[in-house]
């Protein structure tokens, strides 16, 4: 099934545009958002990525990006990037990641600028999965 994204460079969305492109999937939106706001000191800002991908919401901090949203229909789509050492980390907990991003994390080369990592959330355990994912990439502020 193909999800279609917000490609019009020369548009820039509104967050109710945002949300109502994600329709069923508003929660696990807000749930993602709200615990990066929460745990990280990025900040979102809304960026077009290309002119394949569309319009994303871009968490970054001193010139390193945390992930990437990509508002889509009826869902979104989360980019994140690990190093070989972050990957390392992932390594020892893809265990505990849901069968769906274990399986993507298992099947993308490491490369040399990173393991590139695209995940579609429909489902809460994507959420949970991704909170891991995030984890091994920086240490969130409010666990020790």
């Amino acid at each position: 099934m193909k999800y279609s994204r917000m490609l019009n460079k020369s548009e820039k969305p509104s967050e109710n545009q945002i949300l109502k492109l994600i329709g069923s999937r508003i929660d696990l939106w807000e749930r993602i958002h709200k615990y990066v706001n929460g745990n990280y000191d990025f900040r979102p800002e809304l960026v077009f990525f290309t002119k394949k991908y569309g319009w994303t919401i871009r968490y970054r901090k001193s010139g390193k990006t945390l992930c990437y949203f990509f508002p889509e229909d009826d869902a979104f789509s989360i980019l994140i990037v690990l190093g070989a050492k972050e990957s390392e980390k992932v390594e020892l907990i893809k265990n505990k990641l849901n069968k769906k991003v274990k399986t993507i994390f298992e099947n993308e080369e490491q490369l040399h600028d990173g393991r590139w990592m695209w995940i579609r959330i429909l489902e809460k355990s994507d959420v949970d999965s991704l909170i891991l994912l995030l984890h091994a990439k920086k240490k969130p502020k409010n666990i020790s």
